[in-house]
């Protein structure tokens, strides 16, 4: 078996809050879906991981339980993450089950020492060789053509599910780097329990999210937007129909959206000045699910006076660059948390 081949079952993972996508070197993305595993009470088995799981959210029969193994970007059910590791690998390489590949995470910046070995742990017990963990925030810079490794600052605000990552990267070092746990879930929450409060009305995740990402917005637009949002009355107890539109919704998610803000404002507080003026000239890259909420690049340009703009791929940023750290050993070493 040449040494090429042996390699080329390497895989680079972005196992995140709301979703994980898999990149296996040669192939690139073969697996993008929700971290959710859906588990037998009865037996144990797994039923379903992944899209299919999320089709059951909130409707399950009661044996059935569909679990979100990661929160805030670290695991937090230990079991449920290994079987849904395990499963996605398996899914990345189809038939050759007796691979053990390489692989590669990210992570959030400021992970414990603690959590950093459940994800190592979890990954070599789903049948991983090597396990190597770098910054979500670099490996975003990488996939997003930032050219990390030169001696100029570069800022990345990646946004996803669980966690809000904030990065400024020079020579291939994070020179500073800050996770906070707002983001696209906190959207999510915001809209569910502002439904609740206005409208009398009990809404699911699914509906939250279809809501965040049709009508919510992080400035003013052009034009209204409405959606129709049907609920259980919370005192009525019967199925019911409300409109809301952009203004509503964009009410409902201010105050995470101000905390992603405001994160992005100490970063740039905290920066050395050489760097500053880099990012001046070069501005701030966004890049993950959270990025693509409506003129948030608009309300960050006004609010930081910078040119704001988004990845060409924000949702595969992570996992990209991960990805290209499978034909880079000598970088990959660089920048690992190792």
């Amino acid at each position: 078996m040449s040494l090429l081949s042996r390699f080329s079952h390497d895989l680079a993972i972005d196992l995140g809050t709301a979703n994980t996508c898999v990149f296996a070197r040669g192939k690139g993305i073969v697996v993008s879906e929700p971290s959710i595993v859906a588990i037998n009470k009865t037996n144990g088995r797994i039923e379903a991981v992944g899209t299919d799981a999320k089709e059951m959210l909130g409707r399950t029969p009661g044996n059935i339980v569909a679990i979100k193994p990661m929160k805030d970007g670290v695991i937090a059910d230990f079991e449920a993450a290994e079987k849904m590791l395990a499963h996605f690998i398996r899914k990345a390489h189809r038939r050759s089950g007796w691979l053990r590949p390489r692989v590669v995470i990210g992570v959030p910046s400021e992970i414990t020492q603690v959590e950093r070995r459940a994800v190592k742990d979890s990954a070599m017990r789903a049948k991983a060789s090597e396990v190597h963990l770098i910054e979500e925030a670099m490996a975003a810079a990488i996939g997003a053509g930032m050219p990390i490794t030169e001696a100029s600052g570069n800022m990345v605000v990646d946004i996803g599910g669980g966690t809000t990552d904030i990065a400024v990267i020079s020579l291939a070092g994070v020179v500073y780097g800050k996770s906070v746990r707002i983001a696209g879930n906190e959207l999510d929450e915001a809209i569910i329990l502002h439904a609740r409060k206005v409208h009398n009305l009990l809404i699911g995740e699914r509906t939250a999210e279809r809501i965040k990402i049709e009508v919510g917005s992080a400035y003013p637009i052009e034009g209204r937007l409405t959606i129709e949002v049907k609920g259980r009355h919370m005192t009525e107890g019967k199925p019911k129909t409300v409109t809301m539109d952009d203004e509503e919704i964009r009410r409902a998610m201010a105050d995470p959206v101000r905390s992603i803000v405001q994160a992005v404002h100490d970063a740039l507080e905290r920066i050395p000045p050489e760097l500053s003026a880099d990012i001046f000239d070069r501005g701030i890259i966004l890049t993950g699910g959270g990025s693509l909420l409506k003129n948030l690049d608009k309300r960050l340009r006004d609010e930081t006076g910078l040119p704001v703009q988004l990845a060409e791929d924000p949702l595969s940023s992570v996992v990209l660059g991960a990805g290209k750290m499978l034909s880079d050993f000598n970088l990959l070493r660089r920048i690992s948390l190792d």
